[in-house]
């Protein structure tokens, strides 16, 4: 069985006698951050390479204003002495209130049951309000064309200079270079925000850029994003409140050797000019006249006379706040692998999958010659690519670019302010003679989150849905987590919700959730409501949903179990609770209403709709499950007066749920209007613990045969698609979870597969809006949870279950994440040579082990019983089970030969 290894970032050189090191230091979530902006920031570490049974004992942290403090063991800032602990995260900074834009050293040194380690970091502060004051926020002046301004500035810097930091914020996007290279990797970038409430700004490095003791340039070109987005839509972008023409608030820091520092800002003494993008939107795509273009705008010696002076505009209302999520980056090219020349001469260009992000094209031709090209996830009947609207969502056009060459040559050109979900390029209006394939390559451009979990098994279908589940995911991560690249970009609450689990296990999401939580509590109504999709342009302010409201309630706890992070939750907890009040205020008796229930279970319309059912089960299934969620968070924060407020508003649920919904004659959940044995109503009862313990076999019962009653298929919509599996299993039906995950026919992950899917669809048919669309794709959990046999148990993983619940189906699966702790694996196999398990227990964590093993004694480590293994503790007989628990390190374990058939 292969052992998986991942690459932890952020690694320190570990100082210690033996092969024990710290790894993965991180403050407030990130790794050497230019701009924190929190007053006490977290200090995160993570022990590896430790000897078998190691546990934390306790840490000193250091901070100092230098290494050479740090290396004397003189911390001039902070020191917290050495502090009895098993806590590794989250450790919160309490010395002196810390300097604006300044570097900071830190070393943790950590003690633990077999010694001590330590390593050392940095992070940078942000600016101060008053270093702001040096830049203003300008763009062109109002009136003029829709053009994506150029905006530029000629500066000195001095011979001495030591580091230089550039921090960006901008209404919109802001696509900067200095001395006529780009300031950083970045794209689309700063991330968006309802800008009412706060703007987010990046922070790079530029030192290397200048030149120091001569002239230098900036040079920006700002998009419009969602800020100043011009095309008509459905969801009103075009109206938010804080609507306006692109803007810029830029600050340099230089700082010199003699100590000083000096500030650049942005300001009226800068210069504009209207640039080649003459129209840039998020949804339509981007015009471009490279006739227009002004190469070298962004170096000392170009030429502007015949530019502008730039307007201070009016700030946004929002506060400034540092971004603290990845960027947005280019994370891959993909080349394409067939061109195809239409009946009216257009190309189409085929790439390997569905992708987010953007086409390069190198193109030769005359001046004024105009290629348009059309981005789709599928194809038309005629070989075309779909880019229709037929929602009418869109008032000027859908993924559309247009490129009029300037005649110069070999001509490059891909879109700087929209991004596509496509898999088809068609090119219409080519010049002369056909283009080679390699004439248009893909950009995958999402946020650059670390991928940091993996799944194998013996089935390819299994595995096929995990790679596509993950790519999925990683299409739909721009700031925040959208619906779909293609159609709508939107932050639809309910569907992140579902999708949070799968995003934390696989992907180091974070802090992107942490700051989508923040957009999710920054569109909430008057009344303390959240908004259906989050940031919100003002749109839809009266629907009422609780099963997509719950993502304010629920997205936290997710945080808070599978990354530990106490303080979103009582960063939210008001909020939350006001609106959990509100919602059962609302809702008659404790029956809540919504307008959004099971969303496109399999007998819905292609482009959306409820599943057949009575909605309020959806509804007050949620409002229970906000209820018991919120009584555990305020017991987590230490308030068990609100606690015991929010118990009794669940019991109170739970009675009328099932006083209103239970048929005790049939053992079974059913609504008005329902079509049949509704899946989903047995579903949410069971997975969010609404049914009574004496009825809980024969809701189960009830559960498979419904399943049984569709051949064995599914028939969930989003909501019923994440429990649908992990319940089965759970109640005794782990033979049918199998049987409806290996279906290759309508309904199935598996009929995507066999009709060419290389991501996961909006709808269960084959014409399904969108080919990238992640939340029917929960799955993913019971591929880790049931089929690995790997879940937290604890929050922060600190106690992780391990519990393989399909090895009678399979031949061998694997699945590992990282965790606050560190790596967690689980491996297991089974064959001719008995059943082998592979455990990697993190530092500070403790796992629960099941195997379905009869007899404790026919289990063996290295050939050895395992009740000699001094980490295994507990080892009993659970049912025909065999459970223990283990302590921190990396084992295997064998079945001995004498209980081999």
């Amino acid at each position: 069985m292969a052992w998986l290894v991942v690459l932890l970032i952020g690694i320190s050189m570990a100082h210690a006698t033996d092969a024990m090191q710290l790894q993965a230091l991180t403050i407030e979530h990130q790794t050497q951050p230019l701009a924190l902006d929190v007053a006490s920031p977290r200090f995160s570490w993570v022990v590896a390479n430790a000897s078998r049974g190691t546990f934390p004992t306790g840490y000193r942290i250091e901070v100092a204003s230098s290494t050479a403090a740090l290396s004397a063991d003189r911390p001039d800032i902070w020191d917290s002495g050495r502090v009895a602990s098993r806590a590794s995260f989250d450790i919160a900074y309490a010395g002196p209130p810390l300097l604006a834009s300044h570097r900071y050293y830190w070393k943790v040194t950590a003690q633990t049951s077999t010694g001590e380690a330590s390593a050392s970091s940095w992070f940078e502060t942000a600016p101060s309000m008053q270093e702001w004051s040096h830049a203003a926020w300008i763009g062109k002046p109002p009136g003029g064309s829709l053009a994506a301004p150029l905006l530029r500035q000629v500066f000195a810097v001095g011979a001495n200079l030591v580091s230089a930091r550039l921090y960006i914020a901008a209404g919109g996007y802001a696509d900067v270079s200095i001395n006529g290279q780009p300031a950083s990797d970045a794209v689309l970038s700063p991330d968006f925000t309802d800008y009412d409430k706060r703007v987010l700004y990046v922070a790079h490095d530029v030192t290397a850029l200048l030149q120091p003791g001569s002239a230098n340039a900036i040079g920006i070109e700002l998009g419009r994003g969602y800020y100043g987005l011009t095309n008509p839509d459905v969801w009103h972008w075009e109206k938010a409140p804080w609507h306006g023409e692109p803007r810029v608030r830029a600050l340099l820091k230089l700082c010199y050797a003699d100590q000083h520092c000096q500030f650049i800002g942005t300001g009226t003494d800068w210069r504009v000019h209207d640039g080649p993008t003459l129209l840039d939107d998020v949804y339509g795509g981007e015009t471009y006249d490279a006739r227009r273009a002004l190469p070298g705008f962004a170096t000392a010696g170009f030429d502007d006379r015949d530019w502008s002076k730039a307007a201070e505009l009016p700030a946004p209302k929002g506060v400034l706040q540092a971004q603290r999520e990845p960027p947005v980056r280019v994370v891959q090219t993909l080349p394409a692998v067939t061109v195809t020349k239409l009946s009216h001469g257009g190309y189409v260009f085929a790439f390997p999958r569905v992708i987010s992000g953007w086409a390069t094209v190198t193109v030769r031709g005359h001046a004024g010659d105009t290629l348009v090209l059309h981005y789709g996830e599928k194809l038309l009947p005629d070989g075309s690519v779909d880019d229709r609207d037929d929602h009418h969502y869109f008032a000027h056009g859908l993924q559309t670019d247009r490129i009029i060459l300037a005649g110069t040559g070999a001509e490059r050109w891909h879109s700087r302010f929209s991004w596509k979900g496509f898999r088809y390029v068609q090119v219409d209006g080519w010049p002369g003679a056909p283009p080679a394939l390699d004439a248009i390559s893909a950009q995958v451009v999402h946020t650059d989150v670390r991928v940091i979990g993996h799944f194998d098994s013996s089935n390819d279908l299994l595995n096929w849905i995990h790679a596509a589940a993950v790519h999925t995911v990683l299409n739909n991560l721009y700031g925040i987590p959208t619906d779909t690249p293609m159609y709508e970009k939107n932050g639809w609450t309910g569907d992140g919700m579902l999708g949070t689990d799968m995003m934390l296990r696989n992907l180091d999401t974070g802090t992107l959730l942490t700051k989508w939580v923040q957009d999710i509590a920054d569109a909430r109504q008057a009344n303390g409501a959240p908004l259906l999709i989050a940031p919100n342009p003002g749109w839809a302010v009266d629907v009422r949903a609780p099963p997509w409201h719950a993502a304010y309630v629920l997205v936290p706890w997710f945080l808070y179990w599978q990354r530990g992070d106490r303080h979103v939750l009582s960063e939210n907890i008001q909020g939350m609770a006001r609106y959990v009040d509100l919602e059962y205020a609302r809702s008659p008796a404790g029956i809540a209403d919504t307008e959004l229930g099971d969303w496109v279970s399999p007998n819905t319309p292609a482009d959306g709709g409820n599943a057949p059912e009575d909605k309020r089960i959806a509804a007050t299934a949620y409002l229970y499950r906000m209820a018991d969620t919120l009584a555990q968070i305020e017991r987590t924060l230490g308030d068990d007066r609100a606690a015991q407020h929010f118990d009794g508003m669940a019991a109170q649920v739970r009675d009328t749920f099932n006083q209103r919904f239970f048929d005790p004659t049939k053992g079974l959940y059913r609504g008005e209007g329902d079509e049949g044995v509704r899946q989903t109503h047995q579903l949410l009862a069971l997975g969010f613990g609404l049914v009574p313990a004496a009825q809980r076999t024969r809701v189960a019962d009830a559960l498979m045969q419904a399943v049984h009653a569709h051949n064995d298929h599914l028939d969930t919509g989003a909501l019923g698609t994440k429990l649908l599996l992990p319940v089965l299993t759970a109640t005794g039906h782990a033979g049918l979870a199998w049987t409806v995950a290996m279906q290759v026919s309508f309904p199935s992950w598996g009929y995507w597969r066999a009709h060419g899917a290389t991501s996961l669809w909006e709808h269960w048919k084959l014409d399904a809006r969108s080919q990238d669309h992640y939340f029917l794709g929960t799955i993913d959990d019971w591929l880790f949870e049931d089929v690995v046999g790997m879940r937290p148990l604890a929050p922060g993983w600190q106690r992780i279950g391990v519990h393989p619940a399909l090895m009678g189906w399979l031949l061998h699966a694997e699945g590992d994440t990282i965790t606050p702790y560190g790596h967690v694996v689980v491996s297991w196999s089974r064959g001719a040579a008995g059943m082998q398990l592979g455990v990697e227990v993190p530092v500070g964590s403790t796992a629960e082990v099941r195997v379905p093993m009869a007899k404790p004694a026919n289990l063996q480590i290295s050939g050895q019983p395992l009740s000699t293994l001094p980490q295994a503790h507990h080892l009993h007989a659970c049912g025909d089970d065999t459970c223990f628990e283990l302590d921190s390190g990396s084992y295997r374990f064998t079945q001995s030969r004498q209980s081999r058939p």
